[in-house]
């Protein structure tokens, strides 16, 4: 005779399972193929969606962010109002934040033991091998960014190189190597067992050479800035060692100390770009203050600011400015959700952090790490209107969720 409740419990756990491993697979794929990660992401929300029609009830964890998170979602939804362009807006608006918020719930409400929680992040530390091994490729075979529009040839004229690998773009390929350095070097920290330490070491070490081969000047500045997390939470002598091995590096090649003085002397067509972009972005904010232009208008929008380019054949994506480029397409009130959601996720990881719970304090910290360089960079670049850096923004945030979730007696979130 069969007994139906260990059926049903063994066809759960499978549901449960392959939900997982498509989770899995879909952040594996994140940083090579947008394509791959999407069909895995709706795989494993289809099994989920099952799992919840054959138990017949609904499976979802809350957390206290859950509010904050609804706001932001619903702000930049309430912005698509002034957009130029309401079809497009509400079509982007749609696939992209469809897709971050399901990354976001789907691995907060199915990852159900902490084992499963790190082998996501060492999925996505597996896959940017890959990522940076073509960096690698790129730089040693010598393809010549000439005709990209990522340098101002004048000022770097022998500047031939900028490694972009699968991100499609130098300054993107940095913010994604800076997490994954974050990410890595955080774990070989705590790291015990002989092989695997040495692993997580040689990664952060080749990524760190890669990000130097993107010459992203920005995201160089927030390497200072991860550095010095770990010199203030686990080991100061951790940044002041790096300080003038960072310096060997910028004066061992002329290109990387060009490179870095022109950030104290913006005088390159990029950093003028910025500055008038800026202008221009304050002067859209304040004429649509409370909602902004409208969820992915910028581009459409900036040509009737446009007082220095005037070349109808270049597209303005975005602002090079994380929080002016939020201000001016949701508006403050949309700037004000995001940051609300950005700080309480990083609250929560510092307080889990602080309880020094062995099983999470080597991933929230290089949570931390890794937020506070995105943070850094969001000044000079928005990196973040990528989707792929945008879904690992809101992986970094969900492994939070996912940390206090699995540790609930250890942490208590609602302390002040």
């Amino acid at each position: 005779m069969i007994n139906l409740d260990t059926s049903s419990a063994r066809i759960s756990y499978h549901l449960e399972d392959v939900t997982f491993y498509c989770i899995l697979g879909a952040v594996i794929f994140l940083p090579i193929s947008i394509e791959a990660f999407s069909f895995f992401l709706f795989a494993g929300a289809a099994f989920w969606a099952g799992k919840i029609a054959f138990m017949r009830k609904v499976l979802w964890r809350r957390n206290s962010l859950d509010k904050i998170i609804f706001v932001y979602v619903f702000l930049s939804a309430l912005s698509i109002v002034n957009a130029p362009d309401k079809n497009f807006s509400v079509y982007n608006y749609s696939y992209l934040m469809g897709k971050y918020i399901l990354t976001y719930y789907l691995i907060t409400n199915n990852i159900n033991c902490l084992k499963r929680l790190r082998l996501l992040v060492y999925g996505l530390l597996g896959s940017s091998v890959v990522v940076v091994m073509y960096g690698f490729y790129q730089y040693f075979f010598a393809i010549d960014i000439s005709s990209f529009l990522w340098v101002d040839k004048s000022q770097f004229p022998e500047l031939k190189t900028r490694v972009f690998s699968t991100l499609g773009n130098p300054n993107l390929l940095a913010g994604f190597l800076l997490v994954i350095i974050s990410l890595s070097f955080s774990l070989s920290l705590y790291e015990n067992r002989p092989n695997i330490k040495t692993c997580l070491a040689t990664l952060t070490i080749a990524a760190g050479l890669c990000l130097i081969m993107t010459y992203s000047r920005g995201v160089w500045l927030s390497l200072l800035a991860t550095l010095f997390i770990y010199g203030k939470f686990y080991d100061k002598r951790i940044f002041l060692t790096a300080i003038p091995v960072l310096a060997i590096v910028v004066f061992s090649d002329g290109e990387i100390l060009t490179r870095a003085t022109s950030i104290i002397n913006p005088v390159d067509s990029s950093s003028a770009l910025r500055l008038a972009m800026w202008d221009s972005t304050l002067h859209m904010i304040r004429e649509q203050p409370i909602l902004g232009i409208g969820w992915g208008s910028y581009w459409l929008v900036y040509p009737n600011y446009d007082y220095f380019i005037k070349n109808e054949s270049v597209i303005i994506y975005h602002a090079h400015n994380m929080y002016l480029h939020l201000a001016a397409e949701t508006g403050i009130l949309g700037l004000t959700a995001f940051l609300a959601v950005l700080y309480g996720h990083i609250r929560l990881a510092f307080r889990i952090f602080s309880k020094k719970n062995l099983l999470t304090t080597d991933l929230m910290l290089g949570v931390l790490a890794a937020m506070t360089g995105l943070i850094v960079s969001g000044f000079t670049d928005y990196l973040l209107f990528s989707a792929q850096m945008s879904l690992v923004f809101w992986f970094l945030n969900a492994i939070v969720i996912g940390a206090y979730q699995l540790s609930p007696k250890t942490i208590n979130l609602e302390r002040k």
